[in-house]
């Protein structure tokens, strides 16, 4: 079947990835386990991936599913680099070479989505228009060469003898044969290319969608590409690129006097299908959605264009396709990932929308043939569409046609030349778009009180998505002192391990307690573990913890993860783990895993919860982050600060637009594009914050965001422990 190798490819490399050689850094942890008695945390198990478990259990309430929808588009936004929306001017296409057929004409179109980037496709139109029309979108999926698919003598004779199609004509070209029948029924229909198909875009298929290993030329701050670290840190991905040129697609379509804005729908199958609930989800003017072969609580979908970091933690595909409720929804499963649609995924669809008094709006069906969007496929697509845009057809049938032609369909030609697809231009794609969210995101630091509220709503909103935790409720953690005693200085030493048992994860704790306490705790986190509160090989504070002892100051030290007792030299991972997948990208791990960095952000927020809400209720709570610690610590503060009442930050000078690496342990996909550090700590504001390792010109936008609010950020000459501890002392009152 050529017109599904490259598809079915990509799914035995990730079927082959899961069973296949164990990375270095699963050996690693499988040994530590071996050699120690590590701490007793679901993280340290298998990863998750695209092959994985997804289900979707619907809220109870309508209020709820609000709440959660929201939630979910923000994380698609976020991981498709889509929030906030970037800007989107009017769109300028090309519109030229139309070929007449009966009762149909195709133009071919092409226009930027931004500067560098193309969108390409096909417009049907019926031949008789009067008055605005219903509008079908279809993103074409991995069919080879999309929209000039051809699938060939053996496998249009295999879809012939399986009954998948009927005619050797449009059974051949499935692609053409829906923008046919769909303009013959009374539609405008735009088939346009993914990423390097066909005529798609300045990128090549073989990047988009074939990409591998990582390419150390294309991996700098200042010249990268696809799938690098700093596209990452970004969140530039493939997916989100062809989600952008969906977007302005719409916006295109949209501007036409002929397209009807109350009648416009998406549909595709495999990858098509996943662009379908994907621009349906976060994009309210799609009013009714056809994903074929694509909505499952299986495989979630194999190629580098249907994943992105942070894309699917703790959601899926079937969640992704209930963003369209209560807006009609349809779709097909087959002899693939999708086989178990009506039982596994569908009657949880049907729920939520019965709950939105939607019940006729969502259906499914399997049919048994492999992988495809052939005839049977399409007359449930037709019949969706008849019905929920009123097209008054009592029976629909496709009927033969005239394809057209490779030479008639492609949009480029001596009048308009094809794009460059070399590197050069897509580092130039690559800054390009970097550059106008820079641009996006500095129009945002805020100058006064209301304009600080507007950045924190984006910031602190990606940043919840990019950390994918709140601080845990009263009550959510345990705590068990497995060792107590009295030290030589008075104090008494708890060890025990902390749990947050909802999420199976189980930190070492320390704790100090003075023998005056004065109700306030201090949490001392330092990246290379909690050992560090203690001179070396003793159980002595260190001079800075033991000035915070005699002021009367509890002080707590947890190891985050992967660091102290949760390896088994005590030192942190060099390295973050990934997938069993051969293939170099991120989003294969973080579209389904918390990057590391969150992970011990979430620890800190643990800590915080435990030590907030103790049962001896202490009166103020601070926080001390060194040595490496400090970037943690200061998204910790975004989104916990209302529980603290000072934190003294030591960031080492640290940058995320240093990384190159997609295994560094401070990866964080986003990073950069909302400010780096700095920018994160913006969010903060007016938090009472003293940061170590920064100057007034480096960390300028936190500056300007703390008088926004008519406070003052205080910057520390000096951070050695004892200076930091001084501090907290100071703060204290």
């Amino acid at each position: 079947m050529t017109n599904a190798l490259g598809r079915r490819d990509l799914l035995r490399m990730a079927l082959a990835a899961s069973a296949g050689t164990i990375l270095p850094a699963e050996i690693s942890l499988a040994a530590h386990a071996a050699a120690a008695q590590l701490p007793n945390d679901r993280r340290l198990g298998d990863l998750k991936d695209l092959n994985g478990y997804f289900p979707f259990t619907p809220p109870e309430t309508p209020e709820a599913w609000a709440k959660r929808a929201e939630y979910v588009r923000r994380q698609i936004k976020v991981a498709c680099g889509l929030w906030p929306m970037p800007e989107r001017p009017p769109v300028s296409a090309t519109v030229h070479g139309r070929v007449e057929r009966e009762g149909y004409t195709v133009d071919r179109v092409f226009f930027e989505s931004s500067p560098g980037l193309l969108v390409t496709g096909s417009l049907y139109r019926p031949a008789e228009i009067t008055g605005p029309i219903p509008t079908i979108l279809c993103p074409h999926g991995h069919w080879a060469e999309g929209r000039f698919h051809d699938h060939g003598d053996d496998q249009i004779k295999r879809e012939l003898e399986s009954g998948g199609e009927v005619d050797p004509i449009g059974g051949r070209h499935p692609l053409q044969a829906r923008s046919v029948q769909l303009a013959r029924m009374g539609c405008m229909v735009f088939l346009y290319d993914m990423l390097g198909y066909a005529d798609g875009s300045s990128l090549s298929y073989e990047l988009a969608h074939r990409f591998a290993k990582q390419r150390p030329g294309m991996s700098s701050p200042d010249h990268f590409g696809l799938f690098s670290a700093q596209a990452e840190l970004r969140c530039l991905n493939a997916l989100g690129l062809q989600t952008w040129n969906s977007i302005r697609t719409l916006d295109w379509i949209l501007s036409r006097e002929d397209c009807d804005p109350s009648r416009v729908g998406v549909t595709g199958a495999s990858g098509g299908g996943t662009q379908t609930f994907i621009l349906t989800a976060i994009d309210e003017r799609v009013k009714a959605a056809f994903p074929a072969v694509m909505v499952s609580t299986a495989m979630q979908g194999g190629c580098t264009c249907e994943n992105a970091s942070l894309l699917r933690i703790n959601t899926g595909n079937i969640e992704f396709a209930a963003l369209a409720a209560p807006r009609p929804l349809s779709m097909t499963g087959a002899d693939d990932w999708t086989v178990d649609i009506e039982t596994r995924g569908l009657p949880q669809l049907r729920q939520l929308y019965r709950m939105l008094g939607a019940d006729d709006a969502v259906s499914g069906q399997y049919l048994k043939f492999p992988h495809n969007y052939n005839l049977r496929s399409r007359m449930l697509m037709y019949n969706f569409f008849n019905s929920a845009f009123e097209l008054g057809f009592d029976s629909i049938a496709e009927t033969t046609y005239q394809p057209l032609s490779r030479e008639e369909a492609t949009v480029f030609g001596e009048q308009h030349p094809a794009p460059d697809k070399s590197e050069a231009a897509e580092a130039l794609l690559m800054r390009n778009l970097a550059t106008a969210a820079d641009l996006q995101f500095r129009k945002l630091i805020p100058e006064n009180r209301d304009q600080l509220d507007q950045y924190r709503s984006v910031v602190a909103g990606a940043l919840e998505v990019m950390v994918g935790r709140s601080t845990p409720s009263a009550g959510s953690t345990t705590w068990e002192a497995t060792e107590k005693k009295t030290l030589p200085n008075g104090s008494m030493l708890f060890r025990g391990p902390l749990g947050h048992p909802g999420e199976g994860e189980e930190l070492p704790m320390t704790w100090l307690l003075p023998p005056d306490w004065n109700s306030q705790a201090v949490l001392w986190f330092d990246g290379q573990g909690s050992s560090q509160i203690f001179s070396d090989g003793t159980e002595q504070p260190i001079v800075a913890v033991q000035n915070l002892l005699n002021k009367g100051f509890a002080v707590g030290s947890a190891d985050l993860f992967l660091t102290g007792a949760f390896t088994a030299d005590g030192k942190p991972v060099s390295e973050t783990r990934v997938v069993a997948n051969p293939r170099e990208f991120a989003g294969y791990t973080l579209g389904y895993n918390h990057p590391l960095f969150s992970q011990r952000v979430h620890d800190m927020l643990t800590v915080i919860s435990h030590t907030v809400n103790n049962e001896k209720s202490p009166q103020a709570v601070h926080i001390i982050a060194r040595n490496g610690a400090g970037p943690h610590a200061a998204c910790a503060a975004v989104i916990a600060a209302k529980h603290l009442k000072s934190l003294v930050i030591d960031t080492d000078g640290f940058r995320f637009s240093q990384i190159t690496n997609i295994r560094d342990v401070n990866l964080l996909p986003g990073a950069l594009r909302y400010g780096d550090l700095p920018g994160m700590i913006a969010a903060a504001a007016p938090s009472a914050i003293s940061l170590a390792g920064e100057t007034q010109q480096s960390c300028s936008i936190a500056i300007r965001a703390w008088q926004a609010a008519g406070a003052t950020l205080n910057l520390l000459a000096n951070n050695s422990p004892e200076a930091l501890a001084n501090q907290i002392i100071l703060a204290s009152g």
